[in-house]
């Protein structure tokens, strides 16, 4: 009897620990969200790994950027696009070490869209509490890319063909962060 007892005390807390931990990226990328329809810049940056987001930021604007160079026929035609795959990498650096704070991801967690750092006016003004608020109907899809990535991908359903995913990454048993960005447009 004690034998049967210790056993299923044994498995329930087996379960409760394995649920506990494929349910903490949900738990952490509500809180994510929270705090962005909030403005709560504190609670973001308790949340984010800034260093890491700003690496992933700078390469997925980077590859869209030079996408955007590739494609312009005025770009290729003018001889020019070589000089804008050299400094594309330098121009972004620098604003996406400047654009990359709280306000901004809270901004993109709102409207689903990521920055651009190329446009004057993303750069020169932070977004407020009146720029953020929950206006758009913002779908959300969850799941685990593996066992140390989880997706919270955003889809403003007025643009459905542009998604922005906010890829949370482990940091320890329970505990995720918000460490990388992935733009995708079909």
């Amino acid at each position: 009897m004690t034998r049967k007892l210790l056993t299923g005390i044994a498995a329930t807390a087996v379960i409760a620990v394995v649920a506990a931990w494929a349910a903490a990226p949900i738990f952490a990328g509500q809180a994510l969200i929270r705090a962005a329809k909030a403005g709560d810049a504190d609670k973001l940056e308790q949340l984010v790994d800034f260093p890491a987001l700003r690496t992933s930021m700078k390469d997925e604007l980077g590859r869209e950027l030079a996408r955007r160079i590739r494609n312009d026929p005025r770009v290729a035609d003018s001889g020019l696009g070589g000089l804008g795959y050299v400094l594309a990498p330098m121009v972004l650096s620098g604003a996406v070490d400047t654009l990359v704070t709280p306000e901004v991801i809270a901004q993109m967690v709102t409207t689903a869209e990521a920055p651009d750092p190329t446009d004057d006016e993303t750069r020169e003004s932070e977004p407020n509490a009146a720029d953020r608020r929950d206006d758009k109907d913002i779908h959300q899809s969850w799941g685990y890319r593996d066992l140390n990535r989880f997706a919270v991908t955003l889809t403003d359903r007025d643009q459905p063909d542009q998604h922005l995913a906010l890829i949370m990454e482990r940091r320890g048993l329970f505990s995720w962060k918000l460490a990388a960005i992935d733009l995708q447009a079909e």
